[in-house]
């Protein structure tokens, strides 16, 4: 395991019902970078997410944030030790207004100090949120909910953002918005996980990535070595 991770994994195993969905899987990101994590529907990328937030519990292997091991906490003690989770779905809360999601993501006790500049930065982000602060967010378009799941992640300040599949659902242009969203996030300072079956667009953004297949890393490098790679344009880029 790489000295000097700031979220660091090493032989994560994962199985459901004898099944399984993670096989030893070893990965670290250091501050300031942007890995992806690549792979195939069902290659095991949510429950790489899943595990690491701490709503899967995995059945051996490590897990540590700033060299404490989180293996095993409950996911709101993960949340406060500075992991936020943009999940798949989106998840928001539909009878609630854009505002009150956004306030709950910042109701840790770590994003309790400069809430208001939080919030204002969201704003800044996504001005659509802003001009529709009193909607009930179940009213969203898919596009305007996924700038909603990424800002109540930012409310609660993270160290480590992770996105788990954030391109689903949407057209090509609001994919484009959204990964432009990503690179923004990360040249203004966060470290962020991109969890994507979009290969080509993720490493494009990326400093590292990882390939994901049947619960196994397969490969990993920097991004450029992955995308000039024979196997990974064979498989995923149709080339």
């Amino acid at each position: 395991m790489l000295s000097g991770a700031l979220l660091a994994i090493d032989g994560l195993c994962v199985a459901y019902d004898g099944s399984c969905a993670l096989n030893g899987v070893s990965l670290q990101i250091h501050k300031g970078e942007l890995i992806c994590v690549v792979g195939a529907n069902g290659a095991g990328k949510t429950s790489l997410i899943r595990s690491i937030s701490g709503i899967v519990r995995s059945s051996s292997g490590v897990i540590k944030m700033n060299g404490v091991d989180i293996t095993g906490m409950p996911p709101w003690e993960i949340c406060e030790r500075g992991i936020a989770q943009v999940a798949e779905g989106r998840q928001i809360f539909g009878s609630l207004s854009v505002e009150e999601n956004l306030l709950l993501g910042g109701a840790l006790k770590r994003a309790k100090t400069g809430q208001s500049e939080t919030l204002d930065f969201v704003y800044q982000l996504f001005e659509k949120l802003r001009e529709r602060r009193g909607q009930l967010a179940g009213t969203l378009s898919g596009g305007e909910q996924q700038m909603l799941a990424i800002g109540r992640a930012i409310m609660s300040k993270p160290e480590v953002v992770m996105f788990d599949e954030p391109s689903i659902g949407l057209s090509p242009a609001l994919t484009d918005v959204m990964f432009g969203v990503v690179k923004s996030l990360h040249e203004q300072g966060a470290t962020v996980l991109l969890v994507e079956q979009n290969v080509a667009k993720s490493l494009a953004l990326a400093n590292r990535g990882y390939v994901l297949e049947n619960g196994s890393i397969v490969l990993h490098g920097s991004s450029d070595e992955l995308l000039t790679n024979p196997e990974i344009q064979r498989a995923y880029l149709g080339l």
